[in-house]
């Protein structure tokens, strides 16, 4: 798929069969979705762009690195904050907002009901995170909403990924490159991915 990255790695699968077993309790569930967050920071940050200056080692002066650009990690509430933890582990100076979107049962449709996130919008690196792309229909209007608050560079962030929802994005925002840990079968009747973990906001919160 075109500009859409799944990340095969031996460490992302087991921490992502522990992820999908139902009988993985709240402790162990948070743990493996930190510990993927951070690498799924790790790729959707290669192409950060830096800017260099001069590091005086014991030894002699080098070339240091830090980034020429700010970078807003923007959950889509309530389960995104699932891999904030694990993304601003990786690069901790990033600044984190927040979007809040729900899915209509009946319409499977968003909805928005909240947002606060930094200014300085327009030339941040901007990642959005949503652990689970469905139907692509709550990343499709948060990154809608996000293009007309200023925001120019965009990538998505999720944990498994439905093909229906990476057609969903490709098509309404083919700008936005894609970074997974899985592309999983199918949504089944109900939109939810199959295999799928179930809901990840509700196992990571605790709250199923």
């Amino acid at each position: 798929m075109e500009n859409v990255t799944e990340i095969d790695h031996p460490v992302v699968k087991r921490y992502l069969s522990i992820l999908r077993n139902k009988k993985t309790e709240t402790a162990p569930f948070r743990r493996a979705m930190s510990t993927i967050g951070t690498i799924l920071a790790y790729q959707a940050l290669t192409d950060l762009p830096m800017k260099t200056y001069d590091v005086e080692t014991p030894i002699q002066t080098t070339t240091g690195y830090e980034p020429s650009s700010e970078v807003f990690v923007i959950p889509i509430l309530r389960a995104g904050l699932s891999l904030v933890d694990g993304i601003i582990s990786f690069m901790p100076d990033a600044k984190v907002g927040h979007i809040g979107v729900y899915r209509d049962e009946q319409t499977h449709e968003p909805v928005n009901y909240y947002h606060n996130f930094p200014g300085g919008l327009k030339g941040a690196y901007t990642l959005v995170v949503d652990p689970m792309l469905a139907t692509g229909g709550s990343g499709s209007h948060a990154i809608k909403f996000l293009k007309e608050n200023g925001a120019d560079n965009i990538k998505f962030v999720s944990l498994i990924s439905a093909p229906e929802g990476i057609e969903r994005l490709q098509k309404d925002h083919p700008d936005v490159p894609i970074i997974t840990a899985s592309i999983d079968e199918k949504l089944n009747e109900n939109a939810f991915i199959v295999p799928g973990l179930g809901d990840a906001g509700d196992r990571y919160f605790g709250t199923l």
